[in-house]
């Protein structure tokens, strides 16, 4: 780092700034800026191949969340104790979304009475097409925008979709990266919903 900043100063140094045409300078902070820019590029690709290397969160409890829907309902992943729980990622921008959003639906209306919640979460992306892609597809259970990538960043999703599954006692049960195809969805929360599940005791 030291280095790094000794050469900076060195390229940007009065006595070379003053150098034949007095040139030196404007070259000298181009350089500069455009080292800096390679030096962000390459953090930034660092990061990116940490990240997939990773992998998405699929197993132990599932990163707790708080998401407002696009109609002003707020709901706490927690808070779902007891219940079968399908965090579906999603963005009106995304050919594979639109393949997948009707089965999606279809079976949300199919399992909403048995004790299962699906919350969609919906990933980079304008209010106006997300409304719009609901509508288009009259997706009815929970949806709301991930402000910030917030929850995105917690389940180090690899893109879109991706939809996880949360046993009744919060852990993750595994995640589906790319489109879901009948009737995958229906056998996952068939066995989940065979899971035994004993409510924890409220402490004294």
């Amino acid at each position: 780092m030291t280095e790094n900043i000794h050469l900076g100063e060195k390229a940007i140094d009065p006595e070379v700034a003053q150098g034949e045409g007095g040139e030196g300078g404007p070259r000298s902070l181009v350089s500069l800026l455009a080292y800096g820019f390679i030096v962000a590029l390459l953090g930034l690709l660092a990061w990116g191949l940490i990240r997939v290397q990773r992998g998405p969160v699929d197993s132990g409890m599932a990163p707790d969340f708080t998401l407002t829907t696009f109609d002003g309902e707020t709901i706490t992943l927690s808070e779902l104790r007891g219940q079968v729980v399908i965090i579906n990622f999603w963005a009106s921008w995304c050919p594979p979304c639109r393949e997948e959003a009707p089965y999606l639906e279809q079976t949300w209306r199919k399992y909403k009475d048995q004790g299962v919640v699906f919350i969609g979460v919906d990933y980079v992306d304008t209010e106006e097409e997300a409304l719009a892609y609901i509508a288009e597809f009259d997706i009815t259970y929970y949806n709301g925008p991930d402000l910030g990538t917030r929850i995105s960043q917690a389940y180090n999703i690899q893109g879109v979709p991706e939809t996880y599954y949360v046993a009744k006692n919060g852990e993750l049960r595994g995640v589906k990266i790319g489109p879901l195809q009948p009737p995958e969805l229906d056998n996952k929360i068939d066995e989940l919903l065979a899971e035994p599940y004993t409510p924890e005791e409220p402490s004294q």
